[in-house]
């Protein structure tokens, strides 16, 4: 044992002025009788005394706040942890290793007392009860022994070692205490124990053993009568099962034991004849918070106290402060009071911290119609009141969401207070769906739903609901209004076959179709926004199908614009090679003349007078209109010859072309080359090539990426399947 002199005995000392140090800053708040005082935000409780409470930020702010007036004064504490429990006393470290004994409730200028050169090994401070300071010294050859630090009534400091702890003990911790009496925690062997440790004799008194590791029971409990911790049983369902128990301090080998639920961590409290707790009841993503319990010891029945608890400490008197949050009105996150009576226990607000408990979405913005060429991805926005909040959003056609069948799903989250974001690029697939498929969601009205939820597992979901409509400007070649261009294609049954997205699911359009030997599809003629479909029969006769955009009805019922077209060898479509802003249709006769038959924009009377535009041109066996590949305005045409040569012919705006550039050879290898639109959306036209009989049945479509770029219009080819297998057209 060793003494020391203090450097300035203990002086009692008036209420106010309460300065405490040069380097502690105070608040001052005025409150009335009527009013709760102010909890500071993201803080929890460390140790509570008569007048006053001590408080830690997130950010490691220490602040002692009085219950009568709610002033507040900020602690430094460079040297380690602001120690203190069941008391207005609170001890804070410097950094040279002094500890600094503060009376709260006096202000009376702080005890210092050296920590350095007490002996015994290297001192830390794990506790503080009262004016009693607890360390646990570190000796050379690895063990720790508990001692305690207190005063004599001259002054005098004293260092005691405490006995009955075991010689071979490490991580010794205090965990919680009463006035002169305090519970500690450490290992020994393999196993957790706690001891009662009497500081009036600096003698262990009693002991308990805890078959978990301590970290699963981050705050043991005391009181006159009883002591509280945590064990861990096997796991159920891939889950902890954590158990309080409640050992009697008067009948030794006495103890209750009380379900946790599912809570991965337990705080635990002693008050009365009543144990409180975290009761884990949900299994919630991400979940850490759980509502706070409280279960009788002679037998009442147990009721909730909070919806949730983050930290808590005994008050000198017996009762329990607790850092958490409530549903009720008016009440929210702050610091409560726990009171046990004769068979109940309540709970008072005592200090509010201003932050909510039950999330608000204050506000949302999903727009009634979603334009996907101005804002792909769409964002959609919910601003949340609180922090850790996690938003999940689903999208459907009408009639589906409550029916459990969803096309996209998305999500969002923020730990810290804002607005949660989600983002969707218009498109679905299994993965975010459930619709067992992929693709891109057409034109038109969808409903969404939205759950916002604490991912802290604190308060209650809240759901939103709404409809918005999908829109983009109409593309070549995209019936279902999706912005991804289809293919269609003629059998050797006569059916139509349309192919969603190239590569995509296909669907039988129409029967009979055999009776046609040319087919084209221009664009729109007029009329409506989805492309149309002209077919020339053996007999000549010209027939329109106009483009409809209705799901199970895409194209209309025929009509005929026109006869005599059996002159024609060749109908390309998909240009406006004048450059009015009109889908035009060109033909090159059996003779090698190139006509155009400019559009009206009139669906009854979709083309004009024909014009000439050149001759020669029956040296190609394939002509395509690829609408703008190379950034002017009019459209243009690609060309391939006997030879297999693929040549392009800029449209100069005025039915005319400049003259041809050569492309590329080898392109004989396909059946069919067809101008599909942008088919990847990065505002360049591609190039489809399609062959009938490939020798991989997984290869019959190659698709050329436009590049923008008139000297090279394409890019290396990618192989690709679509159903139109042995298509006798392809357009």
């Amino acid at each position: 044992m060793t003494a020391g002199t203090l450097a300035s005995a203990p002086v009692a000392g008036a209420a106010s002025p309460a300065a405490v140090s040069a380097s502690a800053a105070t608040a001052t708040s005025t409150v009335s009788a009527d009013e709760v005082i102010a909890f500071p935000k993201t803080s929890q409780i460390v140790s509570s005394g008569e007048t006053g409470f001590l408080s830690k930020s997130d950010v490691g702010e220490y602040r002692w706040t009085r219950y009568a007036d709610g002033t507040s004064t900020v602690l430094a504490s460079a040297g380690g942890p602001a120690l203190g429990a069941a008391s207005d006393v609170v001890v804070t470290q410097t950094g040279d290793h002094v500890v600094q004994i503060r009376d709260m409730a006096t202000g009376a200028a702080p005890v210092e007392v050296p920590l350095v050169g007490l002996g015994g090994g290297v001192n830390i401070a794990i506790g503080a009860v009262g004016s009693t300071v607890l360390t646990s010294a570190h000796t050379v050859t690895g063990t720790e022994v508990l001692h305690v630090l207190s005063h004599d009534a001259d002054g005098t400091l004293l260092n005691r070692v405490v006995t009955g702890i075991p010689s071979d003990a490490t991580r010794i911790t205090m965990r919680s205490a009463i006035p002169g009496t305090a519970l500690v925690s450490y290992v020994s062997g393999t196993r957790t124990w706690y001891a009662v440790v009497d500081l009036a004799t600096y003698a262990v008194v009693e002991t308990y053993e805890n078959p978990s590791p301590a970290r699963t029971s981050p705050s043991p409990a005391l009181s006159a009568t009883h002591v509280a911790w945590v064990e861990q049983t096997p796991p159920r369902y891939g889950y902890p099962q954590p158990v309080v128990v409640v050992a009697d301090r008067r009948r030794p080998g006495v103890t209750q034991r009380f379900s946790a639920g599912i809570a991965s961590e337990v705080t635990v409290g002693l008050t009365g004849s009543w144990v409180v707790f975290e009761f884990g009841e949900d299994v919630a993503p991400g979940a850490d918070r759980h509502p706070l319990v409280a279960r009788s010891l002679t037998g009442a029945p147990g009721k909730e106290l909070l919806e949730h608890a983050t930290s808590l400490t005994g008050a000198p008197d017996g009762t329990l402060l607790v850092r958490g949050g409530s549903l009720v009105e008016g009440e929210a996150e702050g610091l409560y009071r726990v009171t046990a009576g004769e068979g109940e226990v309540g709970r008072q607000l005592v200090a509010r911290s201003g932050e909510v408990t039950q999330l608000s979405v204050t506000g949302y913005d999903v727009p009634e119609v979603v334009d996907l060429d101005k804002n792909r991805p769409a964002v959609f926005t919910f601003d949340v009141d609180r922090p850790n909040v996690a938003v999940h959003m689903i999208i459907s056609p009408p009639g589906q969401i409550d029916h459990y069948s969803y096309m996209w799903r998305g999500n969002g989250s923020s730990s810290t207070l804002g607005s949660l974001r989600v983002r969707w690029d218009g498109s679905y697939d299994y993965g975010t769906g459930d619709y067992g498929s992929s693709g891109t969601a057409s034109n038109g009205l969808y409903e969404w739903k939205a759950e916002v939820w604490p991912t802290d597992g604190v308060g209650k979901a809240v759901e939103l609901r709404g409809t918005f409509t999908v829109t983009r400007a109409p593309r070549p070649h995209d019936w279902t209004a999706n912005a991804v261009p289809d293919l269609l294609s003629i059998n050797a049954a006569g059916e139509l076959i349309h192919n969603e997205d190239v590569t995509g699911w296909d669907s039988r359009w129409g029967t009979g179709w055999s009776i046609y030997d040319r087919a084209s599809v221009p664009g729109d003629l007029g009329g409506t926004t989805a492309p149309d479909v002209v077919a020339r029969d053996r007999s000549g006769y010209l027939w329109l199908y106009q483009g409809v955009g209705t799901s199970g009805n895409w194209l209309s019922a025929r009509t005929r614009i026109g006869t005599g077209w059996q002159i024609y060898d060749k109908l390309v479509g998909g240009s406006d090679v004048n450059a009015d802003g009109k889908a035009d249709l060109l033909a090159t006769d059996k003779s090698g003349v190139l006509w155009l038959y400019p559009g009206t924009g009139n669906v009854n009377t979709p083309f004009g007078a024909r014009k000439k535009v050149g001759t020669g041109w029956g040296v190609y066996n394939e002509i395509t209109a690829t609408g703008n590949i190379a950034g002017a305005p009019a459209g243009d045409l690609v060309a391939r010859d006997k030879d297999g040569v693929l040549w392009q012919y800029l449209g100069k705006g005025d039915g005319t072309f400049a003259p041809r550039t050569r492309i590329g050879g080898g392109w004989n290898a396909y059946s069919r080359i067809v101008a599909i639109g942008d088919l990847d959306n990065d505002g360049h036209n591609d190039l489809m090539a399609y062959v009938r009989t490939p020798s991989d049945p997984n290869k019959n479509v190659y698709v050329y990426k436009g590049t923008g770029s008139w000297s090279a219009p394409f890019g290396p080819r990618t192989a690709k399947s679509a159903a139109a297998r042995d298509a006798r057209l392809v357009f």
